[in-house]
């Protein structure tokens, strides 16, 4: 088990590729603090049932990641537990595809206060615990379009461009307190997400890849457990792109 006794916390876990990461993670010996926007009995009978699965401890971590007075004081519970914290995965995220003359201030708005400025916040937050603890990992989801371009993804693609640059900057920073910073840079991956994109336009990503299909979101997940895991250790600062040869 690559993550026996380490603890994670990974967000946007209620579905798709946050979901593959939760199981992938427990899969691998880690106990998670779970997060999602609303706590249902349906998610809380699945942290329940995988944690049993796994052997593991998953705790329901749920609030509005752009609520950050709430999210303030989950973290402040955390330390008043004096709990470690070895992995960060922020993953959630939102979508918003629109050409660039016909994108909105609004949106432009929205997808940066979800896709960037909770996730900035969170990792500071989080990071003070593991500067005190002179170790950590974090992995953080940008995208292929963040280093590529795609047309009507100039808004989303920006946004996930400020992941790339934080986690870089993370590395550099935090490096001297043995805390690893690191980005994974999905391409086209099979997730409800996908229902905002035509199938036309699916069909024609999917036949640029070398692999000639969409990624399933346990791939992504692996590579997280990779990145969060000792077998990186040597590993900061980087983007690993998991697009199946995206052209």
């Amino acid at each position: 088990m690559l993550l026996k006794n380490k603890t994670a916390i990974i967000t946007g876990t209620n579905r798709g590729i946050g979901r593959a990461m939760l199981e992938a993670f427990a899969a691998n010996g880690a106990n998670i603090y779970a997060h999602a926007r609303i706590e249902t009995p349906e998610f809380v009978s699945f942290l329940k049932n995988l944690s049993d699965k796994y052997e593991v401890d998953i705790f329901p971590w749920c609030f509005e990641l752009t609520n950050y007075d709430i999210m303030k004081e989950k973290v402040k519970e955390l330390m008043s537990q004096k709990k470690t914290i070895d992995i960060l995965v922020n993953n959630a995220g939102i979508i918003y595809n629109a050409l660039f003359q016909m994108s909105t201030q609004e949106q432009l708005r929205r997808q940066f206060e979800v896709n960037f400025f909770s996730v900035f916040m969170l990792t500071q937050y989080i990071t003070r615990l593991m500067v005190r603890q002179k170790n950590g990992s974090i992995v953080n989801l940008s995208s292929a379009a963040a280093l590529d371009g795609f047309s009507g993804k100039s808004v989303y693609g920006a946004s996930k461009a400020a992941i790339i640059s934080m986690t870089k900057s993370l590395a550099s920073e935090l490096g001297e307190s043995g805390i690893r910073a690191n980005c994974l840079a999905p391409g086209i991956i099979e997730t409800e997400m996908l229902n905002t994109m035509s199938e036309d336009v699916l069909a024609a990503t999917r036949a640029a890849t070398d692999l000639r299909r969409g990624g399933a979101p346990s791939e992504v997940a692996d590579a997280a457990v990779f990145l969060a895991s000792d077998l990186s250790s040597y590993i900061t600062g980087q983007v690993l792109r998991i697009d199946g040869g995206l052209l």
